[in-house]
């Protein structure tokens, strides 16, 4: 079993890496592979609505950082996505990352897959980007995993969030908690459980007609 977790700062060794290494250390001793993928500090561009990803089913035309981890993806068995805050949001690139990541990779490389987001502030605006981040994993069929407090770790860099002892300790809670996710579901395969099927007509209601 494999987690990735997503470092959306532009800082590698930032507040919110140091709350993604805390999990990660709970998810390796609970025997579950862990790699943290950063976004690095460069421009990702925006989606543009072309939908040439919908047509063509292989990914975003850019072929940039979002197309390489979508390959990464499916063979992923969970996913945390680690966003600092910006003006009581999401980082500029962790939005612009998942606004493409979700609309163009295929719904199974993350449907029923166990996820979780987490926020790193030095002061306030952690839940209004922790309420922004969650709603990518609703609309994807994603298995929410929570901690014992929103998943927010507090610290103007990695040496403040490591004395945010709350802080991390409510991220290796929702790391014992992805970990049971995960082992129940590998339990529930070997059982013969099947993933539920999805209907196949979609529907689209417009509110303007």
């Amino acid at each position: 079993m494999k987690v990735i977790l997503v470092n959306g700062s532009p800082h590698l060794k930032g507040t919110t890496n140091a709350a993604l290494e805390e999990i990660c250390k709970v998810l390796k001793e609970e025997n579950i592979e862990t790699e943290i993928f950063w976004l690095g500090n460069e421009p990702i561009a925006g989606c543009i609505g072309c939908q040439a990803c919908r047509k063509n089913q292989t990914g975003c035309f850019r072929n940039d950082i979002v197309n390489q981890f979508q390959e990464k993806a499916k063979e992923a068995d969970g996913f945390i996505f680690g966003s600092p805050v910006h003006y009581a949001g999401a980082s500029g690139a962790l939005t612009t990352f998942l606004d493409r990541l979700f609309y163009s990779a295929d719904r199974e490389t993350f449907r029923l897959k166990p996820a979780a987001v987490i926020a790193a502030a030095r002061r306030a605006g952690a839940t209004s980007a922790y309420s922004q981040l969650i709603k990518y994993l609703g609309i994807s069929e994603m298995l929410i995993i929570s901690s014992g407090y929103w998943n927010m770790v507090f610290g103007s860099n990695a040496a403040d969030a490591k004395e945010d002892l709350e802080g991390l300790q409510t991220m290796r809670t929702l790391a014992r908690n992805m970990a049971y996710c995960l082992k129940c579901i590998e339990a529930g395969k070997k059982t013969g459980l099947e993933l539920p099927e999805t209907e196949k007509e979609k529907f689209r209601t417009n509110f303007v007609r």
